[in-house]
């Protein structure tokens, strides 16, 4: 049996919040929102909110790789870092709570890395943000060369590359460019960057048992950040051959996923993953040097090593290699006060490390009146009712299934998730769920998964049940035709942000042969509750048929094809499994509620 890691923490559950906490006491310039445990913000002591005079720079996403990102707040780079749990997406609501926090009127930058919970959580809060009347553009890091082109619609990563980009977009807003300059001079950053990581480890989630993936004598190219499979296990090797193939993969003229050539200059970042001590951090960074100078006749212009983005206790290091132009060097060599950028910091505290989280600008609160008044159910009401509870138990009973499933295709977490949002909704809905406005309990039950679930799911979820309740609000008496509506309409709406289609091996695998039958029988006039039974098993049907698709999208896109086939698409049995308990009781109690 492999034994647990041994960590230096209390509880795995506050890992995040108490190294925010020890990270704002170690530097003067750093302040955190108080938001713990759901908002987990750093940012700049010296920026009050709502009276910030450039563009801020706020980036993010799951914890696990510190410094990154926290460590990147200051004068000259980032204006706020937003944190998830260890290796999860942050919630929309901390990511708007940062960008409520530093944003002034001249509007702030997400830099987003390439990950598709990152991508909806922060997508979903620039859209908030936007609605709420603020200026925000995005821009999406996917620096990893390791993967091939044709990967799906994931994407290259986003990896130790962003820290680069982090730094130009910071200097750029500090040197007081508009938002729309910023951004560019971003994206133009993020174009000329490449990297490619190697792993002698791997690395441990605090409070889990150590993995047995590689041998002692074997080291992973081409890894992630989150401890997911390389693309190549090899022998372990002289880290001068290793350095020559990393270098090799990132200016690899098949990929061409940097636009650099022989005689061209570069900046070169060597980061360690955690555990790799400075000394072996130096040679490879020396290797490198010589690499590029001998073997591709390329100067490097600036060289940065450290521990600039890790993956928790991971042994290895990431190379990033960027080309190098007079703008790019001037962002570079700016001046910043961010304690993790080489440069460091000084100063003293001026103000306390903890502030409040900004409220939003309005908030929507029921009375106890309308509450009350939402407890007396109507039939329809009690109908519906008993199908979100039969949903939510159905999942809560599958559990351990979909973690089984999710350990042979994913990161092992699916059940547990899905159970968290099964539990929290059963919750809510005593308490603060309109029953008898279906498309009012729609909204609150996207609410609460967004609270409780986090991560892609998380956020996928939240999305659904938002267009679900645009289509529906304003209907009255919502009858079959009108859930067959906001069913289509929410399967657009996952499809529009995660880029998701059927035979992507995803929920929509599930969800769209569903809603084709459903309407279908609709159409043909069957009975509403036959129709929503038969397209139950349509999707049951579509969940299975998962287990023969290669993923285009997801964590799931990085495994490959034989072992995706052990198993069915965990998220896609998940959807069917609550959609047929729904069809089922809704059925059930429709037929019990006849006199």
């Amino acid at each position: 049996m492999a034994a647990r890691g041994k960590k230096l923490i209390n509880d795995p559950n506050d890992v995040v919040t108490q190294f925010i906490e020890g990270l704002a006491e170690t530097y003067p310039c750093l302040q955190y929102l108080d938001g713990f445990p759901e908002v987990k913000v750093v940012l700049r002591s010296d920026v009050a909110v709502g009276t910030y005079d450039k563009v801020a720079v706020i980036c993010g996403g799951g914890s696990g790789h510190e410094p990154a990102h926290g460590g990147f707040v200051g004068q000259g780079m980032l204006t706020a870092a937003v944190s998830g749990d260890v290796f999860t997406s942050p919630p929309v609501n901390s990511i708007l709570a940062a960008i409520r926090a530093v944003t002034g009127p001249k509007g702030c930058l997400l830099v987003v890395t390439n990950y598709t919970g990152d991508r909806l959580n922060f997508g979903l809060a620039a859209e908030e943000a936007k609605s709420e009347g603020y200026k925000v553009e995005m821009v999406i890091v996917g620096d990893d060369c390791a993967l091939p082109p044709t990967q799906g619609i994931a994407g290259r990563r986003g990896l130790a590359g962003t820290i680069l980009v982090n730094k130009v977009a910071g200097a750029a807003a500090d040197a007081c460019l508009p938002l729309e300059e910023v951004a560019e001079q971003a994206r133009h950053a993020a174009k000329l960057v490449g990297t490619v990581g190697v792993a002698l480890s791997v690395c441990t989630l605090p409070g889990q048992e150590i993995s047995e993936r590689l041998g002692p004598e074997q080291i992973e190219l081409g890894l992630g950040i989150h401890g997911e499979p390389g693309i190549a296990v090899t022998e372990h090797q002289r880290v001068d051959a290793v350095v020559t193939h990393v270098v090799k993969q990132i200016l690899s003229l098949e990929t061409r996923y940097v636009p650099i050539t022989r005689g061209d200059r570069v900046i070169l970042l060597t980061n360690g993953l955690g555990a790799t001590p400075i000394m072996e951090l130096m040679i490879a960074t020396r290797k490198a040097v010589r690499e590029l100078q001998l073997e591709y006749g390329i100067t490097t212009d600036r060289v940065y090593t450290g521990s600039f983005m890790t993956s928790l206790d991971m042994q290895g290091f990431s190379i990033s290699i960027m080309k190098s132009d007079t703008t790019i060097l001037q962002w570079l060599d700016a001046s910043t006060k961010a304690p993790c950028w080489p440069a460091g910091t000084d100063g003293d505290r001026q103000k306390p490390a903890k502030v409040a989280v900004p409220a939003p600008p309005s908030c929507a609160i029921k009375s106890d009146k309308m509450l009350q008044q939402s407890r007396e159910l109507t039939k329809e009401g009690c109908i519906l009712e008993a199908s979100i509870e039969a949903g939510a138990k159905e999942i809560i009973r599958i559990k351990d299934s979909l973690n089984e499933w999710d350990s042979k295709v994913g990161d092992g977490d699916c059940g547990t998730t899905m159970h968290r949002g099964a539990i929290a909704i059963l919750d809510d809905m005593k308490k603060c769920y309109p029953m008898n406005d279906a498309a009012e309990t729609v909204n609150e039950i996207g609410a609460t998964v967004r609270r409780v679930m986090g991560g892609t799911t998380g956020i996928l979820y939240d999305i659904l049940c938002k267009a679900a309740y645009a289509s529906l609000k304003g209907i009255k008496t919502v009858e079959a035709k009108h859930w067959a509506n906001a069913l289509q309409a929410s399967i657009c709406a996952i499809s529009k942000y995660g880029g998701a289609r059927v035979g992507y091996r995803t929920m929509l695998d599930a969800l769209i042969p569903a809603s084709e039958i459903l309407r279908e029988r609709l159409e043909a006039g069957d009975d509403p509750l036959d129709a929503f039974v038969v397209s139950s098993e349509a999707a049951m049907t579509g969940a299975e048929s998962t287990r023969h698709m290669q993923a285009q999208a997801g964590r799931s896109s990085y495994i490959a094809a034989d072992k995706l086939a052990s198993a069915p698409d965990p998220g896609a049995m998940a959807a069917a499994a609550w959609y047929r308990a729904v069809a089922l009781s809704l059925k059930s109690a429709w037929c019990h509620s006849k006199p």
